[in-house]
């Protein structure tokens, strides 16, 4: 790749920004007036279009309206957040906040530092997304700043184009300087996004607190001096915006199908190649280079690590190395789920046969597994409660285990709640949220969540599995080593549920069948 370099420094501005990664020591960027002067002209004049708002838009507009509701006369600052080194002068790929995306509408086109601003009125709230706009053909940053410059990362919009295209009021980076000056101790902040910022906001609302005392008592406020440690308003910013995802509207439905379905598509193209990865020494990596394929193809990337266990490594619950051969006779659990443009993701499991026909056992324990899903599936509909899904699902498993001689007790007392034997052959929850993150809305509250009820337009997982270690001697000899998951996504609708992933075979019967058709 070309050697970066950071020969021209960020332009002068009263808002602080991490210092550059400088490579002065080894840098050939040209630095002449001769240069510099020629490098300002002989360009074509830019054409200035400015696009129509984009099909989110409303969505995010709503959503936003939804939160200024929540929090009356608090400025709410919710970040982008920075790239981030990977190795000295190399990042990875950037991926805005999922709060700031879902808020903005922008995905994998927003841009780096950027950052959304509530500002409190009378009567709501007037928002504005502040990013740092493109530089002119004229000034060092084009050709000589690899991290924003043109020259390296290609052209960049116009604060008119983003206005446009978000349906937003933008301004430049620069002018969030007046949104710091006017930071007070309600002002509220999504930490986690940018660590920097978070201490620029952190400064301010300690400066403002500490002018409070001097003339009154500010324990009452947000954020104080007494309360800074906890920040616990803050959190209940970070709550707000994770419980707003966990009923999607009608454009995030959409962006789950076109997740599901181009994961489907990565399913098919790796079973197409399992002739080849299975003669490979690792063809876990063969494996998951082509789902990887698939989902750089018809989506931005993957949503999570791909993970693709093979034999033993299949009791492994987030195998993500996948470094082992892919072996003919044993099985494959593929958890795998592409994130498309919007960044919401899919995140589907398949438990294969490698050489196309599962074994007796295999048979048997996939086919518990299965049980299990379409158990806690009839339970998944509306007025339910989430956790209900779990114990549906549980059930199942703790009667498998039990029959077939695992657990020291019966599956009645084992399902008892200060027992729970059948969990060490299934020790992770049966479902999670699925949208902007593959374990959606993460910090939204126990009684919202986990003791929430299930509402029409919620996504989540529907996933059992059992898994026995190559070495548990509490499982018969016969079992061990083989690990079986099945995931499919749901979504609740008025009258029950639709799984997103049905048309991904299930059945133990229906997956060789499908095997064997796309390897015909």
């Amino acid at each position: 790749m070309a050697d970066s370099t950071e020969t021209a420094s960020a332009p002068a501005t009263t808002v602080s920004a991490p210092a550059a990664r400088s490579n002065e020591n080894r840098s050939t960027t040209p630095g002449s007036e001769g240069f510099k002067e020629y490098i300002s002209s002989g360009w074509a004049d830019r054409t200035e279009e400015v696009p129509p708002a984009r099909e989110q838009a409303p969505f995010a507009a709503a959503r936003r309206e939804r939160v200024s509701r929540l929090h009356p006369g608090h400025r709410l600052i919710v970040p982008a957040g920075r790239l981030k080194q990977r190795a000295n002068d190399t990042d990875y790929p950037f991926r805005a906040h999922s709060a700031f995306a879902h808020l903005t509408g922008w995905g994998t086109d927003a841009e780096p530092g950027a950052v959304l601003v509530f500002e409190p009125t009378a009567t709501g709230h007037d928002t504005t997304v502040y990013f740092r706009e493109r530089a002119g053909r004229d000034s060092d940053e084009f050709y000589a700043n690899s991290e924003i410059g043109e020259f390296w990362i290609g052209p960049r919009p116009s604060i008119a184009q983003v206005a446009g295209d978000l349906g937003l009021t933008v301004r430049g980076i620069d002018d969030f300087a007046e949104v710091l000056r006017r930071v007070d101790s309600e002002t509220l902040l999504v930490r986690e996004a940018d660590p920097f910022l978070t201490g620029q906001v952190d400064d301010a609302r300690l400066r403002n607190a500490a002018e409070r005392m001097l003339t009154t008592n500010a324990a009452d406020a947000p954020f104080s001096v007494e309360i800074n440690g906890a920040h616990d308003a803050d959190a209940g910013l970070a709550r707000d915006l994770s419980e707003l995802r966990l009923v999607k509207d009608a454009y995030e439905i959409g962006q789950m199908r076109l997740a599901v379905a181009a994961t489907a598509r990565g399913f098919e193209d790796v079973i197409r190649d399992l002739p080849r990865s299975s003669t490979h020494q690792r063809g876990e990596r063969l494996v998951e280079g082509v789902f990887n394929t698939r989902a750089r193809a018809d989506g931005n990337t993957v949503g999570y690590d791909t993970i693709a266990a093979s034999g033993p490594h299949a009791c492994i619950l987030h195998w993500t190395r996948n470094d082992g051969p892919v072996t003919p006779g044993d099985v494959m659990l593929l958890d795998a789920g592409v994130e498309v443009d919007s960044y919401y993701t899919a995140d589907i499991t398949r438990t294969l046969p490698i050489d196309g026909t599962f074994t007796d056992v295999q048979r048997r324990v996939y086919d518990a597994v299965r049980e299990a899903a379409d158990a806690a599936f009839l339970v998944a509909k509306p007025g339910a409660i989430f956790r209900e899904v779990h114990a549906a699902a549980m059930a199942v498993i703790a009667r498998h285990t039990a029959d077939w001689g695992m657990l020291p007790v019966t599956a009645e007392e084992a399902l008892q709640p200060e027992n729970g034997q059948h969990r060490r052959y299934m020790v992770h929850g049966t479902s999670h949220h699925l949208g902007l993150d593959v374990h959606d809305c993460a910090q939204a509250r126990r009684d919202m969540y986990m003791d929430g009820v299930i509402e029409p337009g919620m996504v989540f997982t529907i996933e059992p599995g059992l898994y026995f270690q190559p070495d548990d001697l509490t499982v018969p000899a016969e079992y061990r080593g083989i690990g079986v998951r099945i995931e499919d996504d749901i979504l609740i609708t008025e009258t029950g549920a639709e799984n997103l992933s049905a048309g991904i075979p299930r059945g133990s019967a229906e997956v060789e069948a499908w095997m064997a058709a796309l390897q015909a």
